[in-house]
């Protein structure tokens, strides 16, 4: 409880993913009826089995859309479609498909861009934050502020289109509970339209971006090691079959495929750093860490350790592939998604997201790249790790699902 707030970035007054967020929101009331709604209505275990079916349809989307490319024999780019299969859902999941039916998809894409490529200042202003607010300078504050007023009008809109069309969009029961909080219509918590819009900033560019930058290296390791990749497709056939697609329900079953993206995630975690803002003094590592101290945790770091993982910088499955009591064990080291009441609320979804992506992709496409090998150099200066390059690649039609 000494560090149960995120480190605030600094920026707040000019992010419409700051001081508004969820996210980001210092551990108090508001987070606490925020992270209840969410539970409730989207991320949690209930509301997740009332919306697979959602998430089945877009698949299938998903599916047809990377066949008929590989039909034509054209190349797709892993991050790209990968990031159109995860705002569908969100949409659907959130809004009952009202973002993408008024055709912002292009927005959406276009603005993940600028605010990717405005995160490393960001993250450098955050660094900074003390020093240089002693002498007056909020740095990339004109930048980020033209950044973020586009990005809440764009929402505005959305979010008044939605309250036009209520009546036809259905699975969305959190914008539905959203609203009613904001009018106060008995709610725990009144909030803000402004709340809502953040909420929705830090679905579709925090969640999205965070799942296809897994989906990105997973894929890329897997083309990168064929013997992997042929006998997580071997799995695949034997527990699915070649007739459907991989569902949700598979999962449990496909113990390899989870060691897959587990070992993936250790090697390459989304956020590698996390921000963390210290309430009450207290001592980390036998070190005093006064009040008010604004720390940032190395995940990266920790799931490289050689005192926690035996050979760090190896991809070894066989780590996640233990008896369950030693897996248990390296479960407590392994912390992608954060851990505690400050981890990731979506982590639940996005393991199912990237589960049923990767497995699509796994069993119904054989990938062809240019050259031998795919370049894994990781982006420098990014709050989310992402590659150095895109990951370009031709599919082939390996089955055909009808």
């Amino acid at each position: 409880m000494n560090v149960p707030s995120h480190g605030a970035i600094g920026l707040d007054q000019c992010l419409v993913l700051g001081s508004s967020g969820f996210i980001r929101a210092s551990y108090g009331d508001y987070w606490k009826f925020m992270k209840k709604l969410i539970t409730t209505n989207m991320l949690g275990s209930y509301a997740l089995e009332r919306s697979k079916g959602v998430r089945a349809v877009e698949l299938m989307r998903f599916y047809r859309n990377m066949l008929d490319k590989a039909m034509n024999k054209q190349s797709v780019e892993i991050h790209e479609e990968a990031l159109r299969f995860l705002n569908n859902i969100l949409d659907k999941m959130s809004m009952g498909g009202c973002f993408m039916k008024e055709k912002n998809e292009e927005k959406v894409s276009k603005f993940s861009v600028e605010l990717a490529a405005l995160t490393q200042k960001i993250f450098l202003a955050q660094v900074l934050r003390s020093p240089l607010e002693k002498i007056g300078i909020s740095p990339f504050k004109k930048e980020i502020m033209d950044v973020s007023n586009r990005f809440e009008e764009l929402l505005e809109n959305i979010i008044a289109k939605y309250e036009e069309k209520v009546d036809e969009h259905q699975c969305a029961e959190i914008m539905d509970k959203l609203l009613a909080a904001s009018r106060g219509e008995n709610a725990e918590y009144k909030i803000t339209r402004k709340h809502i819009k953040a909420l929705l900033a830090e679905l579709f560019f925090g969640a999205g971006e965070t799942s296809t930058s897994t989906m990105r290296w997973t894929m890329a390791e897997l083309i990168n090691n064929p013997k992997i990749l042929e006998r997580l497709r071997g799995e695949i056939d034997s527990v699915v079959g070649k007739t459907r697609l991989v569902e949700e329900t598979d999962l449990p079953k496909l113990p390899y495929l989870q060691a897959v993206i587990k070992e993936f995630l250790r090697l390459h975690p989304a956020v590698p750093l996390l921000p963390r803002d210290v309430v009450q003094g207290c001592k980390v590592g036998g070190f005093y860490v006064p009040e008010s101290t604004s720390l940032v945790i190395n995940v990266y770091a920790m799931m490289r350790d050689h005192d926690s993982w035996k050979d760090p910088d190896d991809f070894k499955l066989e780590r996640f592939l233990e008896k369950e009591e030693e897996k248990r064990e390296k479960l407590m080291k392994f912390l992608p998604f954060g851990s505690g009441r400050r981890g990731c609320p979506g982590s639940n979804l996005s393991h199912i997201l990237v589960g049923i992506a990767i497995g699509v992709m796994v069993q119904c496409f054989d990938w062809k790249i240019e050259g031998e090998k795919v370049n894994m150099e990781e982006a420098s200066g990014r709050v989310f790790l992402a590659m150095a390059h895109p990951l370009e690649c031709t599919p082939r039609p390996r089955i055909l699902i009808p």
